[in-house]
């Protein structure tokens, strides 16, 4: 892995790597996502046909560097997530006495399926970020296999959201969105940083972009790292915020 910006560096190790991604102490909401060439998220359904070898490392040391990872309902189902794990070599770079970090998912509906392989972990329970308009019977049935955080009345506020993650000392938030999700917390102007991992392939179709908003946002960034591994560049912004 070479580092381009800030300072050139040959061959980064995992430590160099950490320090590259290191959250701000007061933490941050971070987003990371993967791209094509041509802006789009996935190769047939799922990003995992945009990553490599250099992009899985990096994606393993920002799980490692965060508290928690924020992930939105359908892209847990669409990826298939599991309960965070253990990464024993990348254990020193983590900042938390938690060996893994904490999983919240965010759900309007709550329709999750209590016995999904997310919530197979006792000792790893997810937080469910919900709202009151959800069913009582689907928040019942979850709060059975997680920790139900109700947070707005007909939509997840997610402010109030990060607000109970930071109460539980979940400071350093790392969202592997989906597009909908990342949408919502720039609609909101949640997002802190942005590790954007572009990988070499055109794909075409109808793939969508990683950020997703009914109506359109702008707002203003500055690099802050760039690193580079074979054909993949692993972009690093932060929010300019006056």
């Amino acid at each position: 892995m070479r580092r381009l910006l800030p300072e050139p560096a040959e061959d980064l190790d995992l430590a160099g790597l950490a320090a590259h991604y290191a959250y701000p102490a007061e933490g941050a909401v971070r987003a990371n996502m993967v791209s094509s060439l041509d802006g789009g998220v996935t190769v047939d359904g799922r990003s995992g046909g945009l990553s490599g070898d250099a992009d899985r490392r990096v994606f393993g040391v920002l799980r490692a560097l965060c508290d928690v990872v924020l992930v939105g309902a359908g892209t847990a189902r669409t990826e298939d997530y599991g309960p965070p794990k253990a990464v024993p070599r990348l254990a020193p770079f983590r900042s938390s006495g938690r060996p893994a970090p904490a999983l919240a998912l965010v759900t309007r509906s709550a329709r999750l399926d209590p016995g999904a392989k997310v919530f197979t972990d006792p000792s790893n329970r997810p937080l469910v970020l919900t709202c009151e308009a959800a069913e009582p019977d689907r928040r019942a049935a979850l709060s059975e296999v997680a920790e139900l955080v109700v947070v707005g009345d007909t939509e997840v506020d997610l402010s109030a959201g990060l607000a109970q993650l930071r109460d539980r000392g979940l400071r350093r938030v790392l969202t592997e969105g989906g597009p909908s999700l990342l949408g919502s917390l720039a609609q909101a102007d949640l997002l802190d940083e942005l590790a954007l991992s572009l990988s070499p392939l055109v794909v075409g179709g109808d793939a969508g972009r990683i950020v997703r908003t009914p109506e359109p946002v702008t707002s203003a960034w500055r690099p802050r790292g760039l690193l580079q591994s074979g054909g993949t560049l692993f972009a690093h912004y932060v929010r300019e915020r006056p």
